[in-house]
């Protein structure tokens, strides 16, 4: 007989007087006819109790449990880390990259501390695709990005490498989409997209190029730290799934995790993929922001020189 286990997160529930009820991870509640099966004998099954006896019921204790295996409310063995497998590249400011090593290598990730021209290498070495689904790197500042800073690190996806990051203006913290596969979100089209948001795009534009005053803060404390790096390590997680998810497709493409998904009442969540966030280190409010790649355009037609020709009192056109 199958050894299932209820899935972390879930649990039975009865209520007096009335039949065993699921709460699933989700904090819904779903009643479960057992049929013939005594309620007492399923929970013991299924909280890892030896059942007290195995006989009339024993076919359809197996056929019910294979119905919680279904719906994923049990599992036959602990739950895999769900970064296991995946190689972690960290680099920036420690106030930030710590937590972040932290999390990331307790959800399962062999992490790796790195510098820019190693991340340089990577961005442009001839890839054989092996890494597709099974790198990342991870670069967070405690500062505004400088101009140019990221353009080499936005070539990652191109070699199948996973490419998330951060940085701080001001008050506010900055996660931008993380970026796995071409035509993703990269730190070129999060400036092209704030500086098109903003009627004061060239006063935001000297500001990126490094011409203000020095810097004052507020930098991340241990509690903003720990948020944002749990924050980037949830974008992690939902890469690694995407991708294992299409792992187990035969033929579906890689970073499935670009659509929105439905959150409880029905609200649209904005996917990773497509989500930039904003953190407040003054009160930790954390704010998100649709945000989609800027689509490469063909360059503008040489300009026609025009030659006037007194004459005939007419112009004419040359190339």
């Amino acid at each position: 007989m199958t050894r299932s286990r209820l899935a972390p997160g879930t649990g039975i529930v009865t209520a007096p007087g009335a039949g065993p009820v699921l709460r699933t991870s989700g904090g819904e509640f779903l009643r479960i006819d057992t049929g013939g099966v005594d309620a007492g004998t399923l929970v013991r099954r299924l909280v890892g109790e030896e059942a007290p006896e195995e006989g009339a019921h024993t076919a359809e204790l197996t056929r019910l449990i294979a119905a919680f295996e279904e719906g994923g409310h049990a599992v036959a063995a602990p739950p895999r880390a769900p970064l296991a497998g995946r190689t972690v590249h960290v680099l920036g400011d420690p106030v930030l990259t710590v937590p972040v090593a932290r999390c990331a290598g307790a959800e399962g990730a062999e992490v790796h501390g790195t510098t820019p021209d190693r991340v340089a290498e990577l961005a442009g070495a001839t890839s054989d695709r092996s890494a597709d689904g099974r790198v990342a790197v991870v670069w967070c500042l405690d500062s505004p990005v400088p101009e140019g800073f990221w353009d080499t690190a936005d070539r990652l996806p191109g070699q199948g490498i996973a490419w998330l990051r951060c940085h701080r203006e001001g008050a506010h913290v900055w996660t931008e989409p993380l970026a796995s596969a071409p035509g993703d979100v990269t730190a070129r089209h999060v400036r092209l997209r704030r500086l098109a948001a903003t009627a004061a795009h060239r006063e935001l534009a000297a500001y990126w190029a490094g011409h203000r005053t020095p810097d004052t803060g507020p930098h991340p404390t241990e509690a903003s730290a720990a948020l944002i790096a749990g924050l980037l390590t949830a974008d992690l997680i939902a890469w690694a799934e995407a991708e294992a998810e299409a792992e187990a497709e035969v033929g579906a493409p890689l970073g499935t995790g670009a659509g929105a998904s439905v959150g409880p009442g029905g609200c649209t969540r904005l996917p990773p993929r497509r989500r930039l966030r904003r953190i407040d280190l003054r009160d930790l409010t954390v704010t998100e922001h649709p945000v989609f790649p800027v689509p490469d355009v063909a360059p503008l037609p040489a300009p026609t020189r025009v030659t006037a020709h007194a004459e005939a009192g007419t112009a004419k056109a040359r190339r």
